[in-house]
């Protein structure tokens, strides 16, 4: 089943994140602009309303009655209407807030204090409209006597708020624009820098499936990361598939071998001319059956191998030396009939986690690989021994041993130093070593004890002390 990757947009994903951000960026700019707007309008207004109650408060005097007049410049109240049609009201206040001429009815706000000298601003409603109310308390003299008197003037604040509005409008035009030409420069921007992935797509997508060299191309620095990896990996994909068609390669020459042995012994069958001449024949034929059944079962065992390796799967809890003590029983017979004393040494139980299976066929191959190639040996033992957080299952014998420089070659799949070491297909200990690692240890071919024979050594991670009475002594017949 073809399973595609989920695809997206760098580029929406980038104008996502940073045009969001922006728009909130401008929201809050639009706020403080129409904070600033309204106080830019109030202050304009303001300082033409104070000049219109500073005009009319110059015109105030005292008459020949000795009452207080005022002579209103109509200047300073057409200075205050704007294009907006703002409405103007005014009113002149005697000692004690009498009432000398202008609208009766305006109200000064309470929270504006007679305070003589400045010109305070208050805010109000007058005939159900709001205003802005500017208020001046001075005192006018003749010489004689003096009266105090109050100017208020006030108008509607249509005019304040079409100038904010203005004002408001600008800033959010300025706004979406900058906004709007951000969007565009991060749009090319990334178009542009996306390139040399698009030419490293395009130079991909142009290679053959068996080209698996190195990318080389020039490309940002934030994707060479990713370059690397995917050479890394084209490496190792390179090397599986080498050493793939090695095997196969090998395989399908230890198969087709005692498959043309098998062929070959049945015409020798049909063409015998005796009795014991065909039995021969098929004795040679059973020979090549059986290590061809052989071989079959150690390639199974390594596409297990393989298997377990991809999948790392957690392995349960298995007594070592139990399996040990059962497969060396097994093998007392093969042992028997070379006149080979096997025998097994270590403790009752010792627990590790790991496959049963797998590390039955390690012991399987190890014990088998002594049997079949341990030349003059005499005694094979099977020896587990207690390290700390390790275990070292050994399987020893006193044959002629294998030369130094040719241990590491022996440990490489199909591999067989001459023909005194024939009858198997070099798999053994490949897959020896190949389980070791996969149950997080490790594998090696020593010197034997006292510089005799050999000792194969594989080092496995403890995972549970059951008990280590060591069990002595031999389980098998000795010669």
């Amino acid at each position: 089943m073809q399973v595609e990757a989920y695809q997206y947009s760098l580029r929406k994903r980038l104008l996502l994140w940073l045009l969001i951000p922006l728009s909130f960026i401008g929201l809050f700019a639009l706020v403080d602009a129409y904070r600033s707007a309204s106080a830019t309008a109030d202050e304009v207004s303001d300082r033409v309303l104070a000049g219109s109650v500073l005009a009319i408060s110059e015109r105030v005097f005292i008459n020949d009655d000795g009452s207080l007049e005022v002579d209103i410049p109509y200047v300073a109240l057409d200075m205050l209407r704007s294009a907006a049609q703002d409405k103007v009201f005014y009113r002149i206040e005697g000692p004690d807030g009498s009432f000398v001429t202008g609208y009766s009815k305006l109200i000064v706000p309470a929270e504006l204090p007679a305070q003589q000298g400045d010109i305070l601003f208050g805010d109000g409603f007058y005939r159900g409209e709001g205003i802005r109310v500017a208020v001046l308390s001075s005192a006018a003299s003749s010489g004689s006597q003096s009266y105090a008197y109050r100017v208020v003037v006030a108008e509607t604040t249509i005019g304040r708020s079409v100038l904010t509005q203005k004002i408001l409008v600008r800033s959010a035009l300025r706004q979406a624009l900058l906004i709007v030409s951000a969007a565009i420069i991060i749009w090319f921007a990334v178009s542009r820098s996306l390139r040399p992935l698009y030419r490293l797509a395009e130079a991909i997508g142009r290679r053959s499936s068996e080209d698996l060299r190195p990318i080389l191309h020039k490309v940002p620095e934030e994707v060479y990361g990713l370059v690397v990896t995917i050479n890394a990996f084209m490496q190792r994909l390179q090397s599986a598939l080498g050493a793939l068609r090695q095997f196969t390669g090998n395989a399908s020459h230890q198969i087709r071998t005692p498959l043309a042995i098998l062929r070959t012994q049945q015409e020798l069958v049909l063409r015998a001319t005796s009795l014991d001449e065909a039995k021969e024949a098929a004795r040679a034929a059973d020979i090549a059956v059986v290590h061809a059944e052989r071989v079959l079962t150690q390639l199974l065992m390594l596409a297990r191998i393989d298997e377990a390796a991809s999948k790392r799967r957690d392995h349960s809890s298995t007594d070592v030396a139990e399996l040990a003590r059962e497969i060396c029983s097994h093998y007392l017979g093969d042992a028997e009939n070379i006149d080979v004393d096997l025998g097994f040494e270590g403790p009752q139980s010792i627990a590790i986690y790991g496959d049963p299976l797998l590390l039955g066929e390690l012991v399987r191959n190890l014990l088998d690989n002594a049997i079949r190639h341990a030349a003059g040996a005499s005694i094979i033992t099977v020896r587990i021994i207690v390290r700390e957080s390790d275990i070292y299952l050994d399987v020893e014998d006193d044959g002629s041993g294998i030369p130094l420089s040719d241990r590491t070659r022996l440990l490489e799949r199909f591999e067989q130093l001459s023909a005194s070491y024939s009858g198997g297909a070099g798999l053994g200990l490949s897959i020896v070593e190949d389980i070791a690692l996969l149950h997080g240890g490790g594998f090696a071919l020593l010197d034997g004890t006292g510089g005799k024979g050999i000792i194969a050594r594989v080092i496995l991670p403890i995972a549970i002390k059951t008990s280590v009475n060591t069990v002595h002594g031999r389980s098998s017949s000795s010669k």
